[in-house]
């Protein structure tokens, strides 16, 4: 059994009257891809931005890599890379220089950057577009250059937040190929979606969120057992089955 390289205990969060995190406990083992799933407003970005040091929690502990959220944020910043669902990109540099700068922003030095930077691009199959404007470059590639530079600095813990919104299937296959190769160099992943079938393929085990709690976490197949043949049932009819029909918007 893998250690427990995340904890999250009894994690409160309100916003005024609206609670968006309420009770939230699960662990992440290390070198697990744990998906996170629920409709808009399940409490799935608060809970992340919690867990990535940027909210501080009401109540709850977090503890990453042994380190406590609360009482050691800067450890834990030097543990953890953030891929975000919104684009963080500065659009009129090179790709290369987009990476160096974030790589620096990490506390790098800038030729271990610069280095680290293009061995990013490689693994992203964007060598040869290093100097190209990020401005010029399609969603897919855009999405990729995201994905390299939450890896600056070389983070134990990835969070992929909705990494293939968007992009055309050669992409997505890619960085789901990425994502498994990094698992395989001992990487830990938090990844949310609302793709069903990426938390299928990729994650280990899976929680579904609702109404800022976690009303299911399982193995994909043990979920989907849960109301049929697992070969035969989908992860979106156990989504849907859990969290209802109506629209979120």
């Amino acid at each position: 059994m893998a250690e427990e390289y995340v904890v999250v205990k009894d994690l409160y969060k309100s916003f005024k009257d609206i609670k968006a995190v309420d009770g939230v406990s699960f662990d992440i083992k290390k070198g697990e891809i744990f998906g996170l799933l629920g409709p808009n407003g399940a409490g799935k970005t608060t809970t992340i931005r919690m867990l990535s040091t940027v909210l501080p929690a009401d109540k709850g502990e977090i503890s990453i890599g042994g380190h406590s959220v609360r009482a050691d944020a800067e450890a834990v910043r030097a543990l953890i890379g953030v891929c975000p669902q919104e684009l963080a990109l500065y659009e009129d540099l090179s790709a290369l220089d987009n990476m160096v700068f974030f790589g620096r922003m990490a506390g790098m030095e800038g030729r271990a950057a610069r280095e680290q930077a293009m061995r990013n691009l490689k693994l992203m199959g964007l060598e040869g577009r290093a100097k190209g404007k990020v401005s010029k470059f399609s969603g897919g590639m855009k999405r990729r250059i995201n994905l390299a530079i939450a890896l600056m600095g070389s983070p134990e813990l990835l969070f992929l937040d909705e990494p293939t919104v968007g992009i055309d299937p050669q992409s997505r296959n890619h960085i789901f190929q990425n994502v498994l190769e990094l698992q395989k160099g001992g990487l830990t992943v938090l990844y949310t979606t609302h793709y069903m079938e990426e938390a299928d393929r990729l994650c280990q085990r899976t929680a579904i969120m609702d109404g800022g709690q976690i009303i299911a976490l399982d193995t994909p197949r043990n979920l989907k057992s849960k109301i049929g043949s697992p070969d035969k049932v989908t992860l979106e009819d156990v989504f849907l089955n859990l969290t209802g029909r109506s629209l979120r918007d």
